[in-house]
């Protein structure tokens, strides 16, 4: 069970500070790891399988480092007899569910987008690149604010609520192994040609973990807009995407706002038709964003306060 003051300082140090650019992160050797991984194994004869040892390997290895880890901090502070035997525990636990929120530099860089989107239509598109996966050369300056829109919904989810749901249930050695998850599915779970294969099992992965936590983030967006009608909205428009789980957080957004997103994008040179989510296609705008930016928060804070509740009451 992980203690309730190294979750708040966690989720505090993400509030004030963000992702530490000028310190080592773990997503950024994840992503090196995934890399070397992909680099050797992603050619010959059965790809698919190999993608699922990688992907395996990879996920149980972060789980059990860092359970080995928290277990050698206590033991060391149960052996020299510490005021706080577990403080050292404590203290990386902080640092890991730190590392692990982004929601405060998602919500900076969706900002970004929009201010740069009024200096000029390539700064825009430049910017939101940063954030999206799709190709962004072509975009209008609507598409522009609706990727950047639908990302601030969708990685709500994956940033910060299934994170924390994760958290929840098996402490920051899965929060960890679950950030492992997401970033695998981010670099190679792709329905192109030289991912197809050797990602699936990760996708499929990353689909199981968020399955609870991508409709959880939905209810807590309605639920932070105080519009619980929309919960029909968003069971109706949630499947309406490739994806089994960015759908129900999307939708929240889109009837949130009154607005429609999804439809044909270009990923790596390929045009992916994407069903539209909502109805009403209207001229989104900075107030949409800030909108956007509350929702986010709102939930955010509901689902830590109901993480510390639990933490609280149960590591009684």
């Amino acid at each position: 069970m992980t203690n309730p003051f190294a979750l708040l300082v966690g989720w505090l140090l993400d509030l004030f500070v963000g992702d530490p650019a000028r310190l080592p992160h773990p997503i950024v050797w994840f992503g090196k790891a995934i890399a070397f991984g992909e680099h050797c194994l992603n050619k010959g004869s059965h790809r698919k399988l190999k993608g699922a040892l990688l992907a395996i390997f990879l996920i149980v290895g972060v789980f059990v480092l860092t359970w080995c880890l928290r277990w050698l901090l206590s033991s060391i502070g149960l052996a020299t007899a510490w005021p706080l035997p577990d403080l050292m525990v404590v203290l990386l636990d902080a640092i890991i569910i730190f590392y692990c929120l982004a929601g405060t530099t998602l919500i900076r860089e969706v900002r970004a987008v929009f201010l740069a989107l009024d200096r000029s239509l390539d700064e825009g598109r430049a910017q939101v690149a940063r954030i999206v996966g799709r190709d962004t050369s072509e975009l209008s300056a609507q598409e522009v604010r609706t990727a950047a829109l639908e990302t601030l919904a969708e990685n709500l989810s994956d940033g910060v609520i299934a994170p924390l749901f994760w958290l929840l249930l098996l402490g920051t050695p899965g929060m960890l192994a679950y950030k492992m998850v997401n970033t695998l599915d981010s670099m190679i779970g792709y329905k192109t040609e030289r991912y197809r294969a050797f990602g699936c099992i990760a996708a499929h992965i990353d689909d199981v973990a968020n399955y609870i936590p991508a409709r959880l983030t939905a209810l807590l967006m309605v639920l932070a807009s105080g519009r619980l009608s929309l919960l029909k909205f968003v069971w109706r428009n949630g499947r309406n995407h490739a994806s089994p789980n960015s759908g129900y957080p999307e939708a929240a957004l889109a009837g949130i706002l009154d607005c429609r997103f999804g439809g044909p994008h270009y990923y790596f040179g390929e045009l992916f038709e994407k069903p539209y989510i909502g109805e009403h296609e209207r001229e989104l705008t900075t107030a949409d964003m800030k909108t956007a930016v509350r929702i986010n928060r709102t939930a955010e804070i509901l689902m830590l306060a109901l993480v510390l509740v639990y933490s609280y009451v149960y590591g009684l």
